[in-house]
């Protein structure tokens, strides 16, 4: 019996789709193509801020200069283009010296009212926010996520953002080493150029930046024995091989989830993966070196980007760490705090004992609704 013109139209497209993709995923072994789809991945290039000034950061709601742009050099040569988003309250207080000042960044931005008020007030807090793949600081929900936390405790709580390498306004291209040189010469900037004392810092990470912030926070864990008040990681992922077995890039393109009837066929190109972010490891370690360590895990049970079981696993392996002998699940399960928030969500929550009588205190919270980006604000 004949097929069908019809019937052997989708059945030639859909061997083409395959051959296609497969073809795709060989090329991916190659070095080069391998940095384009480490590009693809960053979408350091995808942003929304075509037609608009990230200067001039009153496009975006912000009262005239209560966002103070300003350059930040790093170790290995690239200039950062960041934001500092001063307090609802202090703000209003000196919003005449404020706005006499030209937009965008300074010369010496340590001249600016701005920083001033950030360094002078032995009271100020700051909130260092790593954001996820694409666009700039000034992307999508971003700006509104500033504004909340700068109200949060409005005659306090500064914000500190910047723009990755190659994001942006931003000079050279990501990479995950780049990324983290970038992560700790923003947080140098805090420590060293601001004076803020670390246990008035918290530091929160998105997306791709919950991984950007555990190799800092690790960074200064291990070599310089610095903790922060806080660390809050929204939507975090364990490493990106394993995020990639699920993942599809704009969640229209699938990288490895077309394989998964192929447990093997994933496993071997997903060895192909350069940028591994390796979160899980780093995390574990970061916990085994703090004393009172402050560890928050935020996701959303229906982010189809990065599925809520990857921060489950952090703050498994998070927990873990707090124990030298290790713990099964079954152990973790007898002392874990369980609340149950109905239709919100809910909440586990673990606390040890650390090294010289500290604390970590690890709490993970889940939220039926939300998706990634509506978390915060």
């Amino acid at each position: 019996m004949a097929i069908a013109p019809i019937f052997k139209k989708a059945y030639w497209s859909l061997a083409a789709a395959g051959g296609l993709y497969f073809v795709f995923l060989f090329l991916l072994l190659n070095e080069k193509l391998q940095r384009q789809m480490h590009s693809a991945l960053y979408a350091h290039k995808v942003h929304t801020a075509w037609w608009q000034d990230l200067n001039q950061p009153s496009q975006w709601g912000f009262s005239k200069n209560q966002v103070q742009p300003f350059n930040i050099s790093t170790p290995d040569g690239e200039l950062l283009y960041a934001w500092h988003i001063l307090p609802v309250a202090v703000y209003s207080k000196h919003q005449g010296a404020l706005a006499k000042a030209p937009e965008g960044p300074p010369e010496d931005v340590t001249l600016s009212t701005a920083f001033e008020l950030l360094v002078n007030d032995p009271e100020s807090r700051l909130v260092i926010y790593f954001h996820g793949n694409a666009g700039t600081v000034a992307q999508g929900w971003r700006t509104d996520t500033y504004r909340t936390l700068a109200s949060g405790a409005a005659d306090k709580i500064h914000v500190l953002t910047a723009d990755y390498r190659g994001f942006g306004y931003s000079s050279g291209t990501p990479t995950e080493d780049g990324l983290i040189v970038d992560g700790i010469a923003l947080v140098n900037w805090a420590l060293h150029v601001a004076r803020i004392p670390p246990e008035h810092i918290v530091i929160l990470g998105q997306s791709l930046g919950t991984a950007v912030l555990t190799a800092v926070a690790e960074h200064f864990a291990v070599n310089f024995q610095v903790e922060f008040a806080g660390l809050v990681l929204v939507a975090a992922f364990s490493d990106m091989p394993t995020l990639m077995l699920t993942y599809s890039i704009g969640g229209l393109v699938p990288i490895l989830s077309a394989l998964k009837p192929y447990p093997k066929l994933q496993q071997y190109f997903s060895k192909g993966i350069r940028d591994t972010w390796h979160t899980a490891n780093r995390m574990s370690n970061l916990v085994r070196h703090s004393k009172n360590i402050n560890l928050v895990l935020i996701h959303a049970k229906n982010d189809f980007d990065i599925p809520w079981k990857h921060s489950d696993a952090l703050f498994s392996t998070a927990a873990n760490a707090t124990s030298k002998e290790g713990m099964t699940f079954e152990q973790m399960d007898g002392v874990m705090q369980h609340t149950d928030l109905g239709e919100a969500g809910w909440t586990n929550t673990w606390n040890a004992g650390g090294p010289d009588g500290g604390i970590n205190r690890i709490k993970l919270e889940i939220l039926r609704h939300g998706g990634k980006q509506m978390l915060l604000p």
